[in-house]
């Protein structure tokens, strides 16, 4: 029993190096007001990787369902060990409140031997005053 809790401590140390690296976006969430039809959000999606990534940010509702948002830049090569900012603007499409997810996906290239897609959200809510 002794040595499953010390195979299980030295697994979980062994495992922090990869967790460190995942694809990040910062702020994770966020509360926005705002006095005009629309919101705006400023993330920054990070890349931890020694190269390149082909980035795409997308705006979806509560259910991840696409929402039509302004995304500047919306698709970008991000460098190794990089981040940038992207401004995201959300209508309120005449709500006085919107939830959305902001989500930050890294695109593999075609010529790249892995080909999995990594998708990373926050949460962010804004409120509209008048």
């Amino acid at each position: 029993m002794t040595q499953g809790r010390i195979l299980a401590a030295a697994l979980a140390v062994a495992l922090v190096p990869i967790a460190a690296s995942t694809q990040s976006m910062t702020p994770m969430r966020g509360e926005v007001r705002s006095f005009t039809d629309a919101f705006a959000v400023r993330v920054f999606p990070g890349n931890p990787y020694d190269q390149r990534i082909r980035v795409e940010v997308h705006v979806y509702d509560q259910n991840f369902q696409p929402v039509d948002a302004r995304i500047t830049p919306s698709t970008f090569l991000l460098a190794g060990q990089a981040s940038r900012p992207v401004l995201v603007v959300v209508p309120f499409d005449g709500a006085t409140e919107r939830k959305v997810r902001i989500c930050t996906e890294s695109i593999p290239f075609p010529s790249a031997q892995t080909q999995i897609r990594a998708q990373i959200c926050g949460k962010f809510f804004g409120h509209r005053r008048f």
